[in-house]
């Protein structure tokens, strides 16, 4: 596709000759240019090349002017399927064309990514901001939380909604609306928790995917007297999430055994963030696994995973998927990088911060185990799960650890830590990066190729992402709230160096020129193909019939007594177990016996004599 302005077309590759001014500004090694025809280049007509010397702040007011148009020259296209040296041009949000020796119209700002990478901007499937949770509220608000997420390389967060028990889904969800709609910077969508369940919440999930342009909904088998569903409860959840077409997502604890396990730990005088560990075995993550695929099977509801924290656990998917079942599962940055040795640091606040659900893990293995999971695409998704807390505030579980607020910040290093141990370190190439940062949560959530991909006519969230720079992550230096970073002192080799979030360019050389509220919220479709066109496929094929016969016509023998229990009945009418006692003989387990005199069942008439019943083969011994 050739696009044309009112001005004649201006090639995207120059003369060298060119008598018309360019206007140049390095930053970190990328060059931001201003095509001829913007007033940059009218102000410098006929003047030769010219540098121009500004600060930071002239660079960030000057950035607006040029938003429109965008050239990016010069990188590699990462998709989730291909690498491509291209250009990218964009326009009015929109990315117009991809390829090469394109043809645009004056006025375009370029930016040089020559040894660069060119990604779809990342998605977080799972963030919570402005959030209470445990009597605590979160550190970071729609607006600081996003403001992380751009400098981070992602350009799309989907938060939480939880209603509290006995809340109305629809009023909790515009309360979210009404306090992220006015703050964030980047696009945001929501999943809603199915916290419990009734006929009001079956009608409210119906109308928020019909109007509200929701398409998931969060369950709970753990959170016991709090969020969680019992196995009917979710089983009727998931079969209308089938109806409507939403997404199922299931966060897989055994509620119960973990409410125990607490108890017990507590108990045992274990009252520190290690108790968070000892209480929550990863056996409780793997049983609540393997019941959550098996109640969405019969409900003929693809289901989504979320959190998988263990390795028994990414079994259980792994077998799943196998089998063929429709399973998709999420995992967390932490998850893939910590382990639970964390909880038992001598610092209890260091260890308290640490403290999510499910807990990291005791071995050592299971980041390492958990990353190639993704990389081998048994693992769909990774998100930062943020939900940061303070020190002060994790606090409040000084002396019980089930009072230590549940949450780990991540929303701003989630790339960057991914790639340094998912890249870096072996475990996935460039394409599975964008997969599982980015395309399999467009595809998930039914947004690619929209968002995800870098393709024209898609919107235009895209990071220029520099595989030879480096950071070292620290608590100094970050957007995102808190007061203390999980990966202090990790050096990543891999980082965002422009984030352009619909066209606009928002963060560059550690300085964003996004406003306050400039994000959207994006209506979610229903029926993502991704998930239901493998479903749909699979419920026809097994599809259940009755047989075909011609009825009975004989005799049917009529019963002695209506009163007595069919066979077949309910296990709940299942009777006490009979009197074993036989007529005629001593039943020395209830009589009192004894060797000599006279005994207590002395009156029961006997019988003369008394069948005896020998095992198979024959009497063994003297005692049968």
């Amino acid at each position: 596709m050739m696009l044309r302005s009112a001005a004649s077309p201006t090639p995207a590759r120059k003369a060298p000759n060119s008598s018309i001014c360019c206007v140049s500004v390095a930053i970190l090694g990328i060059v931001l240019q201003c095509e001829p025809g913007g007033a940059a280049g009218a102000a410098g007509a006929g003047a030769g090349r010219k540098e121009i010397h500004t600060d930071r702040r002239a660079i960030a007011m000057s950035s607006s002017s040029a938003m429109v148009r965008i050239l990016i020259k010069g990188g590699k296209v990462v998709n989730d399927d291909c690498t491509q040296e291209a250009d990218v041009y964009i326009e009015n949000g929109i990315i117009q064309q991809v390829g090469k020796e394109m043809m645009i119209p004056g006025g375009a700002k370029v930016i040089d990514a020559s040894g660069k990478l060119v990604l779809p901007g990342g998605i977080d499937t799972s963030v919570h901001l402005e959030e209470s949770f445990m009597n605590a509220t979160t550190a970071d608000d729609y607006y600081s939380g996003t403001k992380a997420a751009l400098a981070g390389g992602t350009t799309m967060v989907i938060g939480h909604v939880l209603p509290e028990k006995n809340e109305s889904l629809l009023e909790a969800y515009e309360t979210c609306r009404s306090l992220a709609d006015s703050k964030v910077c980047c696009d945001y969508a929501l999943h809603v928790g199915v916290t419990w369940w009734g006929p009001k919440v079956q009608a409210e999930m119906e109308k928020l995917v019909r109007e509200k342009g929701v398409n998931s909904f969060q369950m709970f088998m753990a959170y016991k007297d709090t969020f969680m569903l019992r196995d009917g409860e979710l089983f009727q959840a998931l079969q209308h999430c089938k109806d409507i077409g939403a997404i199922a997502r299931v966060h897989a604890e055994n509620g119960e055994l973990v409410a125990e396990g607490a108890k017990e730990v507590l108990d045992l005088g274990i009252s520190g963030p290690e108790g968070i560990e000892i209480s929550r075995p990863e056996e409780l993550e793997a049983e609540a696994t393997h019941r959550a695929i098996t109640i969405a099977n019969r409900a003929h509801c693809p289901v989504y995973l979320v959190n998988v924290s263990s390795m028994s656990a990414g079994d259980v998917v792994a077998t799943a998927k196998m089998q063929g079942k429709v399973v998709h599962g999420e995992t967390t940055t932490a998850h893939t990088v910590l382990n639970g040795m964390q909880y038992y640091h001598q610092d209890w606040a260091y260890a308290a911060a640490h403290v999510t659900v499910p807990p990291l893990r005791l071995d050592p293995n299971t980041p390492n185990v958990l990353m190639s999971l993704l990389g081998n695409d048994t693992l769909n998704v990774v998100g930062s799960d943020h939900r940061p807390f303070t020190v002060k505030q994790k606090a409040m579980g000084k002396d019980d650890f089930t009072k230590i607020p549940h949450g780990l910040p991540g929303i701003q290093d989630r790339m960057s830590v991914i790639w340094e141990k998912g890249v870096i370190g072996g475990k996935m190439d460039e394409n599975r990066f964008v997969a599982v940062t980015s395309s399999n949560a467009a595809k998930i959530y039914n947004l690619y190729p929209r968002k995800g991909r870098i393709i024209a006519g898609a919107d235009a969230d895209i990071v220029v992402w520099d595989p030879e720079g480096s950071k070292t992550i620290s608590v100094d230096n970050q957007v995102q709230g808190g007061d203390i970073n999980l990966y202090e002192g990790l050096r990543c080799h891999g980082v965002p160096l422009v984030t352009i979030s619909r066209g606009r360019l928002v963060y560059e050389n550690d300085m964003f020129t996004c406003a306050e509220g400039s994000g959207k919220f994006c209506p979610l479709r229903t029926f993502p193909d991704y998930l239901y066109k493998k479903m749909v496929q699979r419920e026809k094929c097994q599809a259940v019939k009755a047989v075909e016969r011609e009825p009975y016509t004989g005799d049917v023998v009529a019963l002695a007594n209506s009163g007595k229990r069919e066979f077949g009945a309910s296990d709940v009418d299942t009777p006490t177990r009979p009197c074993t006692r036989h007529g005629g003989v001593r039943d020395l387990h209830e009589s009192g016996f004894s060797l000599s005199g006279s005994q207590l069942d002395d009156n029961i008439p006997k019988r003369s004599s008394a069948r005896i019943l020998a095992p198979p083969g024959g009497r063994s011994s003297g005692i049968w």
